[in-house]
């Protein structure tokens, strides 16, 4: 398999290990922003995104629907038009309505006003499906699984550099609405029972009669 080839900003850093522990330690070091930690072996793509954020972690943790949007227009550059991908709020990637994979956040700090030193989006993404008997599991599915056997996962990986960081310099440049905007139509659940939106900063609010809640995405750094 030859190496990806990433654009001029981002660095790319093969590993064996689970790309995600190698970027935060990477990151906790003080790696440069940029540097795109993958492994292509096995049955799953996995990568790590660092990033070295100016702004609170609650404006930061932007960056987890600027990856979900950049993987969902990566995913369908390549994959045949009829597979449908969307994004949960808590990172878990859908195609065709099964999970398949998801990106999971990492920071330096919770605490939402400070600036973190770094923060890593971690992306797996199920490639071959884990049984042999796929009606057990109707919930979860995998990448080959759903129409795509001629996806590629180093162009996957490419693409997904490429799209994300497109969106990363719209939010830059335009602020949250463009994402917000391409997230209303790709998010799965939002309406369903009391979800009913996001906040400026993505937070999930949830209305139970005549009170709303709020979840923060900084919420979801605690998570494994």
């Amino acid at each position: 398999m030859t190496a990806p080839v990433f654009p001029p900003l981002l660095t790319g850093v093969a590993t064996v290990d689970e790309p995600l522990a190698v970027a935060v330690a990477m990151a906790s070091e003080g790696c440069d922003a940029g540097t795109l930690v993958y492994n292509l072996g096995g049955n799953d793509l996995r990568a790590a995104f660092v990033f070295a954020p100016e702004v609170p972690l609650a404006q930061a943790m932007a960056m987890l629907p600027a990856c979900g949007i950049g993987f969902q227009n990566a995913l369908g550059a390549v994959a045949p038009p009829e597979v449908g991908v969307h994004l949960e709020w808590d990172g878990t990637i859908r195609l065709n309505g099964a999970v398949c994979g998801r990106l999971t956040p990492r920071a330096s700090g919770s605490d939402p006003a400070m600036v973190p030193d770094w923060l890593v989006m971690g992306l797996h993404l199920q490639l071959w499906p884990t049984s042999d008997d796929p009606g057990q599991t109707p919930d979860q599915t995998a990448l080959y699984a759903e129409g795509c056997a001629d996806v590629e996962p180093v162009h996957l990986l490419e693409s997904w550099a490429r799209h994300t960081l497109v969106w990363i310099n719209r939010w830059d440049d335009d602020g949250v609405k463009p994402l917000h905007n391409e997230l209303q139509g790709l998010m799965h659940g939002l309406g369903d029972g009391d979800f009913i939106g996001l906040d400026q900063d993505f937070g999930q609010l949830h209305r139970s009669g005549e009170t709303t809640t709020l979840i923060p995405l900084t919420t979801l750094l605690g998570h494994a």
